[in-house]
């Protein structure tokens, strides 16, 4: 292929070619942004297009659609993050936050990070190089949480499970009872696994900790789970709880979202790991004015307080009811298919998100490709020791009964497509089914 733009003078011919294809206009000077526009258009058509008509679907377990009530609220101006009437936002912010989180004695820390940055921060802040530490590893984040622990030097034991269970209760149970000597200063438990579609057990990992009369902390990654997924900080004794902006809360990534139990804060004053960028100390002092350490990140801030007061109006048990109503939907669709989730009994299911595994022979990657190839529906790739074997539909935050049958369309026709014995319609006829049944008015007034 080759093309050409000829410029002599100003207001002269320019010919832009293609091929032997000729375009021939007279253009003033102002005109290099049309010609720009045109060669474009036809390097378009030839590359067979670059995009595809309507909109992408977003359908993997985080990013989540971003609703338009937190899009508006991020659509303003910058602001001055040292303003005097700036903890007037912050502070009901922090302290709404706690109601998520169901927590009245813990701290909030917000902090502009991933996920990953709010791990980091309650390691660093807490333990000391050399803790005994208790983990398990059931999927890709459990695994990245155990290697961060390694890599700040704790002393883990990191339980390894079988990729499609979660946390083993009765495992962490002996452990405890044998550590007489509460050598094991944390337990750590990834509440829901994303890359598996596993949920684990909070309470009842709290439970054996209480009856092994065992001190340790107890650290939950509720990333996947936290605005989504029943949480209760104070009644479960949550020490440590890490979440990130862009799942339950709706926004897009870059906050991390940390409460910590006043047991856990007092650990500070001991605690030799180093710390700098995610310093409790430094945030309590500027926080505790409504104010940061370093220049937040105020336009998040601000969907944020959005989100929260979206995820409040809703109501915290409706907004958990309506994401188990959503999973079990797609539970029938996977059920239509003939297919299972990676999670291997009804007990470990996750209402955010569902690993569904694909035929020997089938990449479950293929499929996720092929969805967001042909129609433009994103679903997730399947990661780690289950690479190939599944793919994963996203089904948290901004979701209804419509939205949720979207990913189960496009993941129907690239199976059908790739080859899979799929009936077309039967997946999204059980999903229509159970959501159909059970029904409620989104408005009171009027109609049936």
């Amino acid at each position: 292929m080759q093309f050409y733009l000829l410029r002599t003078d100003e207001g002269s011919r320019r010919s832009v070619s293609f091929e032997g294809d000729a375009l021939e206009s007279m253009y003033t000077k102002q005109s290099d942004l049309l010609i720009a526009f045109i060669i474009l258009n036809k390097l378009i058509k030839i590359w067979g297009g670059l995009t595809m008509p309507g909109r992408n679907f977003l359908h993997i377990p985080g990013p989540t659609i971003v609703p338009q009530r937190i899009r508006n609220a991020m659509a303003i101006e910058q602001e001055d993050m040292r303003a005097a009437d700036f903890p007037e936002f912050t502070l009901p912010l922090f302290n709404d936050l706690k109601k998520i989180f169901q927590t009245e004695t813990g701290r909030i820390f917000i902090f502009p990070a991933s996920g990953t940055g709010g791990w980091e921060a309650g390691i660093t802040n807490i333990l000391s190089p050399g803790d005994k530490v208790l983990m398990s590893h059931f999927g890709q984040f459990s695994w990245l949480w155990v290697e961060m622990c390694q890599r700040h030097g704790l002393d883990v034991n990191a339980l390894e499970i079988e990729w499609g269970e979660g946390i083993p209760i009765d495992r962490y149970a002996e452990i405890l009872k044998a550590d007489t000597g509460k050598r094991i200063k944390a337990v750590f438990a990834t509440h829901n696994e994303t890359a598996t579609g596993v949920k684990s057990d909070i309470a009842a990992i709290r439970k054996a900790m209480d009856d092994a009369e065992h001190p340790a902390l107890l650290f939950v990654d509720a990333v996947s789970s936290l605005a989504s997924l029943d949480f209760r900080m104070d009644e479960w004794g949550v020490d440590v709880c890490v979440s990130g902006s862009q799942k339950g809360f709706m926004l897009p990534t870059g906050l991390a979202i940390v409460g910590i139990s006043e047991k856990a804060l007092a650990m500070r004053e001991t605690a030799k790991l180093p710390r700098t960028f995610f310093s409790f100390d430094d945030m309590i002092a500027a926080n505790d004015n409504g104010y940061f350490p370093y220049t937040p990140n105020t336009i998040y801030l601000r969907g944020l307080r959005e989100s929260v007061n979206m995820l409040l109006e809703e109501g915290l048990d409706n907004v958990f009811a309506r994401h188990t109503r959503m999973a079990t939907a797609v539970r029938k669709a996977v059920e239509a298919w003939g297919l299972s989730l990676i999670a291997k009994e009804e007990k470990w299911y996750s209402d955010t998100v569902s690993a569904i595994r694909t035929p020997d022979g089938v990449d479950g990657n293929e499929v996720a490709r092929h969805c967001y190839k042909y129609y433009n529906v994103a679903l997730s790739i399947s990661l780690g020791k289950i690479a190939g074997q599944a793919f994963r539909i996203g089904h948290l935050g901004d979701l209804n009964e419509v939205m949720v049958l979207t990913p189960l369309n496009g993941a129907e026709m690239s199976m059908k497509d790739l080859g899979m014995d799929i009936e077309l319609g039967s997946g999204i006829a059980a999903a229509q089914e159970y959501l159909r049944n059970t029904r409620q008015a989104r408005i009171q007034a009027g109609g049936a």
